[in-house]
């Protein structure tokens, strides 16, 4: 653990982000910074996660929400950024495309696995789910979620309930939780200069489609 390498790193990225920001709206920045540094000290948090959050909770300041980082929403789930503004609340979950070597022969079904788990509990908890992840990465969406729950089909739900519980089983997902699961937008985040674009979760999907057709064309 370096303290004073993880310091120096949140401090300039904060610096960066805070010249976008009024003046009133760096201290909610600083706050954010300060829990990431607490937490770094009880080893809960990487640096390469921090830098994404700050990004992000940079861009729901800056449009008037309140921010907060690693924060307990149930008692089995800490979500990345839960933000508030009025009566609404917004809940982000960064996904960098890790997965854990156990994993090395079914990377995909793992990680589409975690990405409808992470829908399908987290927005529960919020008036708005989104997911982030760097430029740099595609996350595999499936087009379940871009169905209104009540247009969704049955056997599709249960389809995305097994593919779930075949990797999470404690507690394993339910039948409703996928059929009212909701997300509502995607965060493109360009670390080097510091910003996050949000996308519809049906352009985001469109995007990468196109981006998968093209590599394949190109090989």
């Amino acid at each position: 653990m370096d303290l004073e390498k993880f310091q120096n790193d949140v401090y300039e990225i904060t610096e960066r982000l805070g010249k976008n920001l009024n003046d009133n709206e760096i201290p909610k920045l600083n706050y954010v910074r300060q829990r990431l540094i607490d937490l770094y000290k009880e080893n809960l948090v990487k640096i390469n996660h921090s830098v994404l959050e700050l990004i992000c909770a940079a861009n729901l300041i800056g449009r008037g929400y309140t921010v907060d980082a690693e924060k307990s929403v149930s008692d089995i789930l800490v979500c990345d950024i839960f933000a508030k503004k009025g009566d609404g609340s917004v809940i982000i979950e960064i996904e960098t495309g890790f997965t854990p070597p156990e994993h090395a022969l079914d990377t995909i079904d793992y990680y589409t696995a975690r990405i409808m788990s992470k829908i399908a509990r987290y927005s529960q908890h919020c008036s708005k789910f989104s997911l982030a992840t760097p430029v740099i990465g595609l996350l595999p969406i499936p087009k379940i979620f871009l169905i209104p729950p009540h247009s969704r089909d049955k056997n599709d739900i249960i389809k995305a309930q097994s593919l779930c519980n075949r990797y999470y089983k404690n507690p394993p997902i339910e039948y409703n939780e996928i059929l009212n699961a909701r997300l509502h937008s995607v965060y493109l985040i360009h670390i080097d200069k510091g910003f996050a674009k949000e996308l519809d979760p049906c352009n985001y999907v469109e995007l990468t489609e196109k981006l998968q057709e093209k590599s394949e064309v190109d090989q």
